[in-house]
């Protein structure tokens, strides 16, 4: 034992310092063993322990998945509903305005029909009105230059 005393006596200041820092070093390594140790430990506790609730989680993940599913096919049905409601309004709609243009198109036809009818009516009114005013300014007109004549000779 003598010689590990004289060699620490030996060794110096340098020597000491090294030589705590290999201390250091080795209760470094033997903490760090044992954290390790101890990490892997609470690692495969968790595990377990996950590993208890797993099948629990699976299951409500499963009900989750059935809800969404099953809402889905509703939001799917309803929105399906309103497209067909929403054709059907469309179809309603279009009907309803060919209706109305025909019904505007016959209308206005009859109204057409009439007052070409009406205009015919004027136009042959006022033919004969016209010729009655010729016939009668032809007449004035004759009768005068006959007067005329007659008044000279006489």
């Amino acid at each position: 034992m003598k010689d590990e005393k004289d060699k620490t006596e030996e060794k110096g200041f340098f020597g000491k310092v090294i030589e705590t820092i290999e201390h250091l070093w080795d209760g470094t390594k033997d903490k760090a063993e044992d954290l390790k140790e101890a990490a892997e430990d609470k690692i495969d506790d968790i595990k377990e322990k996950m590993a208890a609730k797993k099948p629990a989680a699976e299951k409500k993940i499963a009900a989750v998945k059935k809800e969404v599913a099953a809402k889905t096919e509703d939001i799917k049905e309803k929105a399906t509903e309103a497209k067909a409601k929403a054709a059907d309004t469309i179809k309603k709609a279009n009907d309803k305005a060919k209706a109305t243009t025909a019904d505007a198109k016959v209308k206005a036809a009859k109204t057409i029909k009439k007052t070409e009818d009406r205009a015919k009516e004027i136009v042959a009114t006022a033919k004969v009105k016209a010729a009655q005013t010729k016939a009668a300014v032809k007449a004035k007109t004759a009768a005068k230059p006959v007067a005329k004549k007659a008044t000279v000779k006489a």
